[in-house]
């Protein structure tokens, strides 16, 4: 594999608080700041959560512009900046869908089970997914188990979700209850996109819970994956540290796949995805 690493990250999340790890980035201005140094160290996307002012998750569209009018004006186009729609059992995939469609982000992260909780909402799904391709907006498609990545190719079929040059997927190793993410859970995703994904154009990445993240990372780029690291699932180094910031998270998983005698694969530039992906 010599194709180039895509680095995104996710600074914050939707759970933790100051309470858990006080150096999290929430504010406008600590996202700012997080963004310079994340793209500094390589970064492609930043994906983005808000809090409302008791730090409780938010899919507010006046917090999302404040900050990324924040880390706009920090960063400009040197990062992808992606809108998370995670609903974290307070929304409901009308809230999703509203968000998105009252930002028009270059990027919006979407569960597909989130979105599509059964059968029923197909028709929204697939109205707003048309629009969303008619925005030129890079949708990267959540999948928590090799079961969601059947269903995505199923989605796919149909038509619910419209064609794509390449189909951005995140593949989630570990739970949000506390389950670590191991990287012998990756395998099964593999299986079930190359079975029923062959055909298409893939740009695939991995995020794993836990203090095992590094070690997902370099699981993901030996099989040609890409990687999301950040305090949203980890922020603890192989050390046992905790990771002064996110920056410091990507700039050991650089230098673990600088050190690797069997990764032969470059980090992308900053600007890789909107130039390769986002077409």
């Amino acid at each position: 594999m010599t194709h180039a690493i895509t680095i995104c990250v996710a600074p914050n999340g939707a759970r933790k608080t100051k309470l858990d790890l006080p150096t999290i980035p929430i504010s406008p201005d600590e996202l700012a700041a997080e963004a310079i140094r994340c793209a500094d160290a390589g970064v492609s996307l930043f994906h983005l959560h808000v809090r409302d002012d008791t730090q409780r998750h938010s899919l507010d569209p006046d917090r999302y512009r404040a900050a990324l009018a924040a880390i706009q004006k920090a960063v400009g186009d040197r990062m992808v900046l992606q809108v998370t729609t995670e609903t974290v059992g307070i929304y409901s995939s009308a809230d999703m869908i509203a968000t998105i469609e009252a930002l028009v982000p270059e990027s919006a992260s979407i569960g597909i089970r989130e979105l599509i909780p059964d059968p029923s909402f197909e028709p929204a799904a697939q109205s707003f997914l048309k629009w969303a391709h008619a925005q030129n907006i890079l949708v990267q498609y959540i999948c928590y188990s090799a079961d969601e990545v059947r269903y995505f190719s199923e989605l796919r079929l149909r038509g619910i979700i419209p064609d794509e040059s390449q189909y951005f997927l995140l593949y989630v190793l570990g739970k949000k209850t506390g389950q670590k993410g191991h990287p012998s859970e990756l395998a099964p995703f593999i299986d079930a996109h190359n079975s029923t994904l062959s055909d298409v154009a893939l740009h695939w990445t991995v995020c794993a819970f836990g203090e095992d993240e590094l070690d997902c990372m370099l699981e993901s780029v030996r099989n040609g994956g890409h990687v999301r690291i950040g305090f949203e699932n980890n922020h603890v180094l192989s050390s046992g540290e905790i990771a002064a910031n996110n920056a410091a998270l990507i700039k050991q998983f650089v230098d673990a796949v600088d050190a690797a005698p069997d990764i032969f694969r470059p980090i992308a530039s900053p600007t890789f995805l909107r130039r390769s992906i986002k077409v």
